[in-house]
C-alpha cells in the first residue's frame, strides 16, 4: 500500500496538515489513518472547545490569530457550521499576580491582542455571583485572595471541535484525499537509505529514513510520514530516540446544568452574546466555559504542577478532582456552585510542552512530527497544517491564512526560535 504522504492522526492538527498537503500538492497521494472510528474522536473531541489568541510572542499570536480568522472564513464564507461564539477570554487575578502580569499584558497588546482590563469593582458588578471579600481564617488557610482585576481578551470564544474535525475531513476528501479509520499505527518503518539485504538492517552505521508505518491493517509505505497522533505520538517516536518535547497530562472536564448557575452563565456586559466569557481563575487552578449549544457550564482544571504525566489509552476523569479538590475553593469564590453536582464528565489529554509552551513541527528523514501544542491544538490547527506543508515542500517560510509568514525552522528542534510565553505566570 504505497502513498506519497501518510498522516497518522485524524485530530484537528492531523486533518489540517493533510488538507494543506493535498491542497498544495494536488497530484500527491495522501492518506490519513486513525485508530478510532472517525475524524477528531481522540483528544480533539475531548477538549474544552475554545479558540483564543491571548499570547505574548509574535509567533504564537500569529499561529492563533490566523487560525481564528480561518475559522470565520470556513464558517462565514464557505458555509461550514462551526458553532463559533466570540464571547471573550477572562482572566481573574489577585493583586500580586496582576502586578506580575503588567509587563506580559503590554507584550500581548504589542503583538496585537485586543485586551481590556477591568478593576475589581467592575468585575464584581458584571459577575454578581462572585464573592470578593475574604476575611476569615479558612480563606487565609486556603490562600484565597480577592480578585484585583479581570483581563479580557476579546477575540476568543467557543467552537464546536467535532464540527471542525468533520469540516476538515470533508474538505480533504473533496480534494481527493483518503482516510482509513479503525487503523492503528503500531510502529514506524525504519529503513536504510541503501539496503544491503543483510539480516539485522538497519545498522547503526547506516543512514536511515522512515518509510511508512506498520498498522493494524498491514504496512503502509510512504515517502513521507506525518506523525500527528497527539499524546500517542510518543509511542511511535520514543523507539526512534526522537524527542518531541511533549508529555501527556490528563484533562478532565465536568459539565453542570443547574438553575442555580443560570445567572452566572448569563453574565452580561462582556460581549454581545450575553454569556460569561471563558473564565480562568488561576488562584484555584480552574476554568469555566459556557457551552452555548446546550446552555451548560463546563469546568476544567488548569494546573501545571502537582498532577502526574502519563499516557492513557482511555483517559477517565480523575476521581475526586472536583468534589474533593476544586470544589472547596470554588464555592468560596462562586457560592452558586454550593451542592451543585456535575451531570456529566469526561477526560482527554493535553500534549504538554513544558519547555516553551509552543508547538513543534520538526522533520527527520522521511518524517515530519507536528504536535506538542499544550492544549492549543484546535486554536492553532490551521497554521500548523500550513507549516507542515511548507516543511514538506522544503520551503523556509510558511504563509498563514491572511498573508502572515513564519519561518518553519522556528518551530523545529535544531534551529528552534520561539521565545517564551510569559502571560500565565
Amino acid at each position: 500500500m504505497d502513498r506519497d504522504v501518510l498522516v497518522i492522526g485524524a485530530g484537528a492538527i492531523g486533518l489540517s496538515s493533510a488538507l494543506h498537503l493535498k491542497r498544495l500538492n494536488p497530484g500527491s497521494r495522501v492518506i490519513v489513518i486513525d485508530r478510532l472510528g472517525g475524524p477528531g474522536q481522540g483528544n480533539t473531541a475531548k477538549c474544552a472547545g475554545i479558540f483564543l489568541n491571548l499570547q505574548t510572542t509574535e509567533l504564537n499570536f500569529g499561529l492563533c490569530d490566523s487560525t481564528i480568522d480561518w475559522f470565520y472564513h470556513l464558517q462565514d464564507d464557505l458555509g461550514h457550521r462551526l458553532g463559533l461564539t466570540r464571547y471573550g477570554y477572562l482572566y481573574l487575578v489577585d493583586a500580586e499576580r496582576y502586578r506580575r502580569l503588567r509587563g506580559p499584558i503590554e507584550d500581548a497588546q504589542r503583538v496585537g491582542v485586543d485586551i481590556e482590563t477591568y478593576g475589581s469593582d467592575e468585575v464584581e458588578a458584571k459577575i454578581p455571583d462572585l464573592v470578593n471579600d475574604f476575611d476569615d481564617e479558612e480563606a487565609e488557610l486556603m490562600g484565597l485572595r480577592p480578585v484585583e482585576a479581570g483581563i479580557l481578551a476579546r477575540k476568543c470564544g467557543s467552537i464546536d471541535a467535532d464540527s471542525l474535525a468533520r469540516s476538515l475531513e470533508a474538505k480533504f476528501l473533496k480534494l481527493g484525499g483518503e482516510v482509513s479509520y479503525g487503523t492503528e499505527a503500531k510502529a514506524l518503518i525504519v529503513k536504510p537509505e541503501r539496503e544491503l539485504g543483510v539480516p539485522g538492517e538497519p545498522f547503526v552505521w547506516q543512514d536511515i529514513h522512515i518509510a511508512g508505518a506498520e498498522t493494524s491493517r498491514g504496512e503502509i509505505r510512504a515517502e513521507t510520514t506525518v506523525v500527528a497522533a497527539g499524546t500517542w505520538s510518543e509511542r511511535l517516536l520514543a523507539p526512534l530516540g526522537f524527542d518531541p518535547l511533549m508529555r501527556p497530562k490528563n484533562r478532565s472536564i465536568f459539565v453542570f446544568k443547574d438553575p442555580r448557575l443560570n445567572r452566572l452563565r448569563d453574565t452580561a456586559g462582556f460581549s454581545e452574546h450575553g454569556f460569561l466569557p471563558f473564565t480562568q481563575i488561576p488562584e484555584i487552578s480552574a476554568y469555566l466555559k459556557v457551552e452555548p449549544s446546550e446552555g451548560s457550564v463546563w469546568l476544567g482544571c488548569a494546573d501545571d504542577f502537582g498532577r502526574r504525566y502519563g499516557l492513557e489509552d482511555d483517559p477517565q476523569p480523575e476521581r475526586g478532582l472536583y468534589e474533593n479538590n476544586i470544589y472547596h475553593a470554588l464555592v468560596r469564590l462562586l457560592p452558586c456552585f454550593r451542592n451543585v453536582r456535575p451531570v456529566n464528565s469526561w477526560a482527554g489529554q493535553r500534549s504538554v510542552n513544558r519547555l516553551d509552551k509552543t508547538p513543534v513541527v520538526a522533520s527527520a528523514p522521511g518524517m515530519i512530527y507536528v504536535g506538542s501544542a499544550t492544549g492549543y491544538g484546535v486554536t492553532k490547527c490551521d497554521a500548523l497544517g500550513r507549516v507542515v506543508a511548507a516543511v514538506y515542500a522544503g520551503e523556509e517560510e510558511a504563509e498563514l491564512y491572511g498573508g502572515r509568514r513564519v519561518r518553519a525552522s522556528d518551530l523545529g528542534l535544531e534551529k528552534r526560535s520561539v521565545g517564551r510565553e510569559t502571560f500565565k505566570v
